[in-house]
C-alpha cells in the first residue's frame, strides 16, 4: 500500500525520500520487520522505539515513522515526522487492514472488574441465537471455530497494529460481532482510536492502576474516553458515578442495568445457589425469568450488561434467556476444581480490592463452613491496594495464606508483609507461605467436606513473573495436581500468626 494512503488524513512531514512509496508490512516492532516494511517508532513509558530504527532499517524497513529526530539513517530510508506515533499507529493499522471494524458489531466492554466476564457472556449469548460472535481479551483472542492465527501478546487490548489484524481476520472468518475488552492503559495510549464501537459497557469503577494513572480521576477518566466513541451505551446504575457517566457521554443512546436503583434491565427476586443464580428481569415493565449457571452477585450483574448489550445487538429476550441458561464458567473466573474431599475450591483472578470482595462476599453467601482464602498482590504494582486486599480478605476469612503471586522485580516477602499490615487488622487467623504451590497445598491439606477454599488473583494465568524469568504455574493445574496425587502430606512450613 502506498505511504500516502496509509497517511491520508493526518498531519505530516516527509523529512526524507517520499510518501510515494509502497510497503508492504507494518510493525513497531524491529523483531518483527522484513524487507519492505514500514517500521512506526512509537515512544513508550519504559521503551522508545526510535532506538531501534537502525535495526529495523537491518531488517528490511524502507519507511519510518517518527515523532522526534533519529540520527544516522540511511538517505535510501523515506522518513516520515508526526506528532503523536501512537495516535498515527492506530489510523495506518486500521487503514492497511481495511478499516473492519466498520464492518462488525464492534462492543466495547470497560470497567475494573468483570470485562472478561461480560464479554464471555455477550459471545455465548449471540453464537447461541445464530450470529458468529469473537472475543478479544486478557484470556484469548477467539471466535467459536477456534483460536486466531494471529498472534495474540500480553496486552488485554492489544497494540493497535495487531488488533485491526485481528479484526480483519475476524471479519474474513465471518464473524458479525465482537465483544472487546478495552482497558484504560488502551484509551489512554490510543489502541482503539480508530475502532468504530457500535456498543460501549461500563461495568464498574473501583481501585486498581493507580500505578500508571496516578489518581482515581485520571483512571475514571481515561475508561469514560469509550463512551465518547460508541453509538449506543450500557452502563451500570448501581455505581456512584452513573450520572456522571451518562452526563458525559456522547453516546446516541444509553440503557441502565442494575439490581438496587431504577434502571432498564433490573434483577429482581434474586436466588443464590452453589450452582448458579436465578432472578427475575424487568424490562421497563416486562418480565422475564431468567437463570445462569455461575454464582455470585457479581456474576448477576456481569448478566445485566450482557443482556443489555445483546438486546442493543437485535436480540429478543426470548432469544437472551435461551443463550444465558448456556453460559459456563469461564477460566480462571469463579473456576471450580472438582475433588474427592467434598470441599468446593475456587479459582479466581480476583485481583482489586472490589473484585476480592465480591467474590468472598458471594461465597459467603452460600458457604457452609469455612472459607478459606489463598492470595497474594503482584510486584511492581499499585502498592496502596495490597493492605486493603489484606484487610478485606481477612474480613470475609475464617483463615487466610498469604502467598507470592508475581513479584517481579520487587522482594515478595516485602511485598507479603504489605498485605499482613491489612489483614492484621482482622481477627482472621492466616499465615504466610512464600512458595505458593506450597501454600496452595497446604489450604487444600486444611480443607474438610463443605469448606470453601478460594484460590485468588492469578486465574487464568499460566506463568509466575519474577525478576529476570517467568516459570510455568496455573493454580488451576497445581489444585488438580494435588487431587490426582492425592498429596495431602504438604510439609508444613508455613509462618502461623
Amino acid at each position: 500500500m502506498i505511504v500516502s494512503n496509509l497517511l491520508k488524513g493526518l498531519n505530516y512531514v516527509v523529512i526524507q525520500g517520499t510518501d510515494d512509496v509502497n510497503v508492504d508490512f507494518i510493525s513497531w516492532d524491529s523483531r518483527k520487520v522484513r524487507r519492505g516494511s514500514l517500521f512506526i517508532c512509537v515512544k513508550g513509558r519504559n521503551v522508545d522505539r526510535h532506538d531501534f530504527a537502525i535495526q529495523a532499517i537491518e531488517a528490511g524497513a524502507s519507511v519510518l515513522v517518527i515523532e522526534h529526530e533519529v540520527g544516522n539513517i540511511p538517505a535510501n530510508v523515506n522518513i516520515i515526522k508526526v506528532e503523536n506515533t501512537k495516535k498515527t499507529m492506530a489510523h495506518i493499522s486500521s487503514v492497511y487492514y481495511g478499516e473492519p471494524s466498520k464492518s462488525i458489531n464492534l462492543i466495547g466492554i470497560t470497567g475494573t472488574n468483570g470485562k472478561t466476564s461480560v464479554s464471555w457472556f455477550i459471545a455465548k449469548i449471540l453464537g447461541e441465537s445464530g450470529r458468529k460472535a469473537g472475543i478479544i481479551g486478557t484470556i484469548e483472542n477467539r471466535v467459536d471455530t477456534g483460536t486466531m492465527k494471529v498472534e495474540k501478546l500480553n496486552p488485554t487490548t492489544p497494540d493497535s497494529i495487531e488488533l485491526q489484524a485481528t479484526l480483519r481476520e475476524m471479519l474474513d472468518e465471518g464473524v458479525t460481532d465482537v465483544a472487546m475488552e478495552v482497558t484504560s492503559l488502551a484509551l489512554l495510549n490510543h489502541r482503539v482510536d480508530q475502532c468504530l464501537f457500535n456498543i460501549g459497557v461500563f461495568t464498574n469503577l473501583t481501585q486498581d492502576h493507580l500505578d500508571e494513572h496516578g489518581t482515581m480521576e485520571n483512571y475514571k477518566n481515561a475508561k469514560m474516553k469509550l463512551f465518547k466513541m460508541c453509538r449506543y451505551g450500557v452502563i451500570n446504575a448501581d455505581i456512584p458515578i452513573y450520572p456522571e457517566i451518562k452526563e458525559r457521554a456522547s453516546c446516541e443512546k444509553l440503557v441502565s442495568y442494575g439490581i438496587n436503583n431504577n434502571a432498564d434491565f433490573k434483577a429482581e427476586n434474586i436466588e443464590y445457589m452453589i450452582d448458579g443464580v436465578t432472578f427475575t428481569l424487568d424490562f421497563n415493565g416486562v418480565r422475564k425469568d431468567m437463570r445462569i449457571n455461575v454464582p455470585g452477585k457479581f456474576n448477576v450483574y456481569n448478566a445485566l450488561a450482557a443482556i443489555g448489550t445483546c438486546y442493543l445487538s437485535g436480540l429478543t429476550l426470548e432469544q437472551i434467556a435461551s443463550g444465558i441458561e448456556k453460559i459456563e464458567s469461564v477460566k480462571g473466573r469463579f473456576e471450580s476444581v472438582p475433588n474427592f474431599k467434598g470441599c468446593l475450591v475456587i479459582i479466581d483472578y480476583a485481583h482489586t480490592p472490589d473484585g476480592l470482595e465480591n467474590i468472598l462476599s458471594s461465597i459467603k453467601e452460600f458457604a457452609k463452613k469455612k472459607v478459606i482464602t489463598v492470595f497474594g498482590c503482584g510486584g511492581d504494582r499499585d502498592r496502596t491496594k495490597r493492605s486493603v486486599m489484606g484487610e478485606i480478605a481477612g474480613k470475609w476469612s475464617d483463615f487466610c495464606i498469604i502467598t507470592s503471586d508475581n513479584p517481579r522485580t520487587e522482594n515478595p516477602m516485602v511485598i507479603l508483609e504489605d498485605i499482613e499490615s491489612g489483614i492484621s487488622k482482622t481477627s482472621c487467623n492466616y499465615e504466610k507461605v512464600l512458595d505458593r504451590k506450597e501454600a496452595i497445598y497446604r489450604a487444600l491439606n486444611r480443607a474438610k467436606a463443605e469448606d470453601v477454599v478460594l484460590i485468588a488473583r492469578k486465574g487464568h494465568e499460566t506463568y509466575q513473573m519474577f525478576a529476570n524469568y517467568s516459570i510455568p504455574f496455573d493454580d488451576s493445574e497445581i489444585a488438580r495436581r494435588y487431587f490426582d496425587n492425592r498429596d495431602v502430606n504438604c510439609e508444613d512450613k508455613g509462618e502461623i500468626l
